[in-house]
């Protein structure tokens, strides 16, 4: 039986139907808005995977072409593998799902958004994140939701809910805000230098709406809501927890403060073996892992104690504290521009380099061809957490780039102020909290470094939370164990003047707004701090691009004049580009854009072109060269595709008796234009062209005799008679 709601979001209605797709999987939900529809759908195995301490869920979110009439590109016509956005949307519904899902459940939940319609107005990815959340509603699946999701856009001072893609392009902020009917869950997006208030604002205004969404899903499981499978009991008591907990909690205790990452773990590590050893006869084979459990609780219960009662980290700052930062440029000899940035134990190596638009990335999907001038690839290698592991990109990477991308975005110069592709890879050396963050600082003193014109520079500070009852913390440039047994992980990046870029993930059931309020706050002291910090290494772009970066020179002709620079079949542009190694692009509105991996190169390609666009002008010297040589004189190129004539009179202040004795085809020479007449012919000199005796002299000429032969005579008369 086929079963919908509805909910009117601006001038369309949402439609949550299920009933008539998908009816085997444990939950399926068509939603549609406007043009654009998603089919969510959710399964779970049958069987428990004994020994899990996490939630075994996967989203893979995927578009389909056919969504917006189009067929892919490429040699194979089918959707391949998932793209960065599919992959990004994918962690957008993950995130404020996952911590509503029991441990207890043991199965392997698979949620699977589909993009099956597209306007190519109304961005999918929001719907696919509600259509997800009411799939697992109506399913058997054990599921604390409901979970809404909206976006916001900021637009002249009005907040907009759910905008469209040309909403979006001219808004000043653009964040998706998730939760449930008790407050917010997850926050992530981007701004123009927006104000905190205008964030805060934003955040309440979405809240309305996830409030309404959380209401028609909880209409829909009335309706067509499966009875939930039952989670499995409490395992039972572990009859050694208090003793092992009094024998080891002082000793943790003293562990959990240890100086140092490494030292810390292996201190902890050390503990627990101690704890194995002394009640090796007493434990089971099972309880192993119960031993590993109570170690974990204890260590949150340490760290979060000590924070909300002394104000005290377990690496010895205050709550507001940041670890000391050092900012490098010039790492690397042979890069267009590179910077290390450490703060604590987070170190990102970043790297710039400048492309032509051959390098712009092509982005072909649902939403329509683009292309991408500026990318930020966020490596983590198993080494920067002292592990060994596999190299390879990972939702994770892609998601961290994303954020420290969005970012640095905001402050890029346009692309007709610095016609470059930009890309900066972050690679990851060390890591204890935060490295996107450090991507973001890191990236904006390479893009400084590599001469690159930013707007502002952008820093990035990660914060945390630590509550009990009344009773907050907020922690500043938290650690990687602080997001671990944290409530609260969000990170936030800008300039000194507003945030670019805005992550959130709430732990908990919900937080306050005040709460919210005051972190925003903190987190802009602990931003203005990194920022005076990268501004005493480098504040100003280099003034001039590295030798090794390609040379891109932008000019305007008038349109009429693109033909003499194409020239017959492509001769002309073709010849400029074989003799400079320039690439050349020329669009018809007159715009020419010289690329070439030397500065020599494009500056030789921009006179060449120019000298094709420039009029004769008399009393003008020019470099020619020589192109035919006749007994009157010879033709000389003065101009790229221009020549004149210049008379045996005036090769030389001396007699010339053969032109063939002083000049050779290809020679070139200095000449000045001395006359260009009636019928736009262009007569040439060559001893005009320098300052006292001057001209090519005869090379013969000291081996003749003064009388002149018949035959040279007539040879001179030649000029006279023309």
């Amino acid at each position: 039986m086929i079963e919908q709601v509805k909910l009117r979001i601006g001038e369309d209605d949402l439609i949550l139907e299920t009933g008539r797709m998908a009816k085997q999987a444990n939950g399926a939900v068509f939603a549609r808005y406007a043009g654009s529809a998603v089919l969510a759908t959710v399964c779970c195995s049958e069987k428990d995977i004994e020994g899990l301490d996490y939630v075994p869920l996967s989203v893979d979110y995927n578009e389909k072409y056919y969504a917006a009439g189009k067929i892919p590109g490429g040699f194979i016509k089918r959707e391949g593998r998932p793209k960065d956005k599919e992959i990004l949307v994918s962690r957008l519904i993950d995130r404020p799902m996952r911590p509503l899902f029991s441990k207890k459940f043991k199965r392997e939940i698979q949620i699977v958004p589909t993009t099956i319609s597209t306007d190519q107005i109304n961005p999918p990815d929001v719907i696919a994140m509600i259509a997800s959340s009411a799939a697992v509603m109506i399913s058997d699946i054990p599921f604390d939701g409901p979970v809404g999701a909206v976006r916001v856009g900021y637009i002249d001072g009005e907040y907009i809910i759910n905008p469209t893609f040309d909403q979006i392009e001219n808004s000043e902020l653009d964040i998706i805000v998730a939760g449930t009917e008790m407050g917010i869950t997850m926050v992530e997006g981007g701004g123009k230098e927006v104000e905190e208030s205008v964030l805060l604002q934003a955040i309440e205004e979405a809240h309305k709406t996830i409030k309404e969404l959380c209401r028609i899903q909880l209409e829909l499981v009335e309706k067509a809501g499966k009875e939930k499978i039952k989670l499995e009991d409490e395992e039972e008591p572990f009859e050694l927890k208090d003793e092992i907990y009094s024998w080891a909690y002082p000793k943790l205790e003293t562990a959990c403060f240890e100086k140092g990452k490494l030292n810390r773990q292996k201190a902890i590590k050390k503990v627990k073996e101690e704890v194995l050893s002394r009640f090796e006869d007493r434990l089971e084979e099972e309880d192993i892992k119960k031993v590993s459990n109570l170690f974990e609780e204890m260590e949150s219960e340490i760290v979060r104690k000590s924070i909300l009662e002394r104000g005290i980290r377990t690496d010895g700052r205050k709550p507001d504290e940041i670890r000391p930062i050092t900012c490098e440029i010039d790492i690397l000899p042979r890069t267009h521009g590179s910077a290390l940035f450490t703060r604590g134990e987070t170190q990102s190596l970043a790297v710039t380099t400048l492309g032509t638009v051959y390098d712009e990335q092509i982005m072909d999907d649902i939403e329509g061809d683009a292309r991408k001038t500026f990318m930020l690839h966020y490596n983590f290698p198993p080494y920067s957490v002292g592990e060994t592991g596999r190299l390879f990109t990972g939702r994770r990477e892609i998601g961290h780039g994303h954020l420290a991308e969005r970012a640095l975005q905001a402050v890029l110069p346009s692309k007709e102020d610095f016609p470059y592709t930009i890309r900066i890879v972050s690679e990851i050396l060390e890591s204890n909290g935060s490295s996107s963050m450090a991507s973001v600082c890191g990236g904006t003193l390479s893009l400084l470094n590599a001469g690159v014109p930013i707007k502002k520079s952008v820093a990035g500070i990660a914060m945390g939370l630590v509550t009990e009852g009344e009773k907050s913390v907020i922690l500043s440039d938290i650690l990687g164990e602080e997001d671990h047994l944290g409530d609260m992980d969000f990170k936030v990046a800008g300039t000194k003047d507003g945030i670019t870029a805005f992550q959130m993930d709430i732990k908990i059931e919900a937080v306050d707004y005040n709460i919210l309020k005051k972190a925003l706050s903190q987190a802009r002291e602990g931003r203005l701090y990194i920022l005076d910090i990268m501004n005493k290494t480098i504040e100003e772009p280099r003034s001039s691009l590295s030798d090794f970066a390609p040379k891109i020179i932008s000019m305007q002709i008038n349109p009429d004049k693109i033909g003499a620079i194409i020239g017959l079949g492509g001769k002309v542009i073709k010849g400029i580009s074989e003799k400079t190694g320039a690439t050349i692009n020329i669009e018809d509105s007159g715009n020419i854009i010289i690329y070439c991996k030397k500065k020599e190169g494009a500056e030789e390609a921009q006179a060449m072109i120019e000298a094709l666009l420039e009029e004769p002008v008399v009393g003008k010297i020019y470099k020619g060269k020589v192109k035919r040589i006749v007994d009157f004189g010879a033709f000389i190129e003065y101009l790229p595709g221009k020549e004149g004539l210049c008379h045996i009179s005036k090769i030389s202040d001396r007699r010339v008796e053969s032109v063939g004795d002083v000049l050779k085809e290809g020679q070139e020479v200095e000449v000045k234009i001395i006359e260009i007449d009636k019928m736009g012919r262009v007569n040439l000199s060559i001893k005009d062209a320098v300052e006292g005796p001057a001209g090519i002299v005869d090379r013969n000429s000291s081996h003749r005799s003064g009388n002149r032969s018949h035959q040279d005579r007539r040879h001179s008369r030649g000029p006279h008679r023309r």
